[in-house]
């Protein structure tokens, strides 16, 4: 088992157990819930999506012969803490999943785990007493909601509190069309409703966000920790019939976690691993937890850096196979909303990201020496070509290829490129015209389509010819924004931003030649290169912010407006060393200077994790969403890029 530690992790930071469906569970290492989406059970209806919480947390304490002790903790309205179980905590360790120690006033100790099953709307919690002799009563009581999880819960009266009882199992069932709750348990139910009030949690507090809820807790679960083990499992649906005791049932679970886990390279690959997930028959990419689905863009982006995990190849063919099928004019879906609506295709890049994640999927296949049949073969060259013929023909919401062969893209009130805040009416960062990076992936798409026998050679030529003639800024020695801005020929955006560096790395093709690569990658180092990635605008330049905080307007204002983004530095890296010719010293100095800073955030927010984004301005605090897809896929993928040349050089690059 690995070391544990005692140190480095604050109260707040925070866990996750994906369910490989959609569904997890999450909380903090204090045991306090700080979002409206910590659960222990919160299930995927419609996996990924039609989320719900069903079980929210827990009370559990012990009683021995010297009294009472609190092992959970809560905070309510106005800001109290009770009961003190984090006081207890003696010891904290997330792998292979997260347990802690608890160490009574009278030396009694009691190990927890938590563990999500993978493929199942499951969770196993075990309780172990580890120190300690005499009477040891373990006693819990389940908090339930019943809600969609961007939601919050208030005391009603058509909670269902009826309990379904049989030997080692209780069924509850909150509310009519959701899954039911069932609970098996070595230990003796008692019923006993209760409303819990006025949860308070302090990240929804932050956000600007509602931040008080109500739970329901039916009765309470004992257990014997003198005589044994204390066994949980929490399941979202009907009880099954002829099922095993619950311990043979955790038993099972946990043997089987743990092997699975165990056959990761590394903590980080396992990371990666926690946003696949099931689509219908397919898999799919999580963009990140708690609050996003599958997004179009992530998933694409997040493929790359899978690739350099054991069977990451096999993964990206199912899933881009997958996503083929859901072309429409040459555009892929931006996202598939969480309550099963029609996808929305408000994308300029995703289809685009399709084509480079499929260019580096046959590379990989090819390297590893991996089949790739003729028949997939086909319908990767035919979604490619579908995508290039419709945006060169013209697309949704104004793509089309431009006489001088560029993309253009873009209507008022939409947000299409990567760069998407949006306020009621008001886009934060249009970018309508011509942007620098959506260039960058359309000529890399045409040098791809090139290769699988598409028609758009000289098409590719000519908007080359385009790109490099009118994106070079001489006046400021960098690539502008945005040309052709709001379609006005000849109207420039000069904003200083990391978009341009996608002309020199993180795409397949470089489009510009010394000396301008080395300035643009010179300049965005000196501006934008922070240890949480890069800015999103440079410091100075109209409308930067130097933090990300506030209420939903605030922090939506400053989403792309300096705000730094761990996934930009697999771009930045792949551009660094391309400029200093890929020698193993410029490896290992770009692993030094910008790699080993942003692995240390892995256990800052998200432990194991990487965050959304950071604060641009020191201490560059993490913000958003605690685990993001891209932020691991691509730090997994910029590891690759710097390690030495060797056969073991992926598995070394992550350990």
């Amino acid at each position: 088992m690995p070391e544990t530690r005692t140190v480095g992790y604050p109260p707040d930071a925070e866990w996750l157990e994906p369910d490989g469906l959609g569904g997890f569970a999450s909380g903090t290492v204090g045991g306090a819930r700080t979002r409206r989406y910590h659960a222990l059970l919160l299930a995927a209806t419609t996996p990924p999506t039609g989320r719900v919480v069903l079980v929210n947390g827990i009370e559990a304490w012990l009683e021995t012969s010297a009294g009472r002790f609190a092992l959970s903790s809560q905070r309510y309205t106005p800001d109290v803490t009770y009961p003190d179980g984090a006081s207890r905590v003696a010891a904290f360790r997330p792998e292979p999943w997260p347990a802690w120690t608890f160490r009574c006033e009278d030396g009694t100790e009691v190990a927890q785990e938590v563990v999500a099953v993978q493929g199942r709307p499951e969770v196993v919690l075990r309780w172990r007493r580890t120190g300690g002799d005499g009477p040891a009563r373990l006693v819990v009581r389940p908090l339930l909601s019943g809600r969609d999880y961007h939601g919050l819960h208030h005391e009603n009266p058509a909670f269902g509190w009826a309990p379904e009882t049989a030997p080692g199992r209780v069924t509850w069932r909150p509310y009519p069309g959701l899954p039911a709750v069932t609970a098996l348990a070595n230990g003796e139910y008692r019923h006993d409703p209760a409303w819990y009030r006025d949860f308070l949690y302090a990240k929804e507090v932050e956000r600007g966000l509602d931040a008080v809820e109500d739970l329901a807790s039916p009765g309470e679960l004992a257990f014997d920790l003198a005589a044994r083990d204390a066994v949980l499992v929490l399941r979202a649906g009907e009880p099954e019939a002829g099922a095993v005791s619950p311990e043979i049932l955790a038993r099972g679970h946990l043997k089987a976690e743990a092997a699975r886990r165990a056959a990761f390279a590394s903590p980080l690959h396992r990371a990666a691993d926690a946003y696949v997930v099931r689509r219908g028959e397919g898999r799919t990419v999580v963009a990140g937890y708690p609050w996003f689905t599958d997004w179009g863009r992530d998933t694409f982006i997040t493929l790359r850096g899978l690739l350099t995990v054991p069977g990451g190849v096999e993964l990206a063919r199912d899933i881009l196979l997958a996503w083929a099928g859901t072309e429409s004019r040459g555009m892929l879906p931006n996202r598939f909303p969480d309550s099963g609506e029609r996808p929305e295709y408000n994308s300029v890049d995703a289809a685009l990201w399709y084509v480079v994640a499929a260019h580096d999927f046959l590379t990989a296949a090819r390297r590893q020496g991996v089949r790739v049949g003729e028949a997939e073969r086909g319908v990767l060259g035919r979604a490619i070509a579908a995508v290039i013929d419709g945006y060169r023909q013209g697309s949704r919401y104004g793509i089309r290829a431009d006489a001088d062969g560029l993309l253009a893209a873009g209507e008022p009130g939409l947000q299409l490129t990567w760069m998407d805040a949006k306020i009621g009416d008001w886009v934060i960062t249009p970018r309508i015209g011509k942007p620098v990076e959506v260039q960058a992936l359309w000529l890399n798409a045409l040098a791809i389509g090139r290769g699988t026998g598409a028609d758009c050679g000289h098409l590719y030529r000519r908007a080359r010819a385009a790109f490099q003639a009118r994106f070079w800024n001489p006046e400021r020695g960098y690539l502008y924004d945005v040309v052709d801005a709001d379609h006005v020929p000849g109207r420039n955006d000069p904003s200083f931003r990391p978009n341009q560096i996608l002309a020199v790395g993180g795409l397949p093709f470089q489009l510009l030649d010394e000396p301008q690569a080395s300035r643009v990658v010179d300049a965005v180092e000196r501006e934008l290169v922070t240890p949480m990635g890069l800015r999103s605008l440079a410091r100075g330049e109209p409308g930067y912010r130097p933090r990300y905080e506030g209420g939903p307007a605030e922090r939506d204002s400053a989403y792309h407006q300096g705000t730094a983004w761990p996934w930009l530095i697999g771009p930045f890296v792949e551009a660094w060393l391309r400029v200093r010719g890929d020698t193993d010293e410029a490896r290992r100095e770009a692993k030094a200077r910008f790699l080993d800073p942003l692995r240390g955030h892995l256990d800052e927010a998200g432990i194991g994790h990487l965050a959304e984004i950071a604060d641009a301005e020191p201490p560059h605090a993490p913000r958003g969403c605690p685990f993001q897809a891209w932020s691991v896929g691509e730090l997994l993928r910029a590891l690759s890029l710097v390690e030495p040349r060797a056969a073991d050089a992926t598995v070394a690059a992550a350990s």
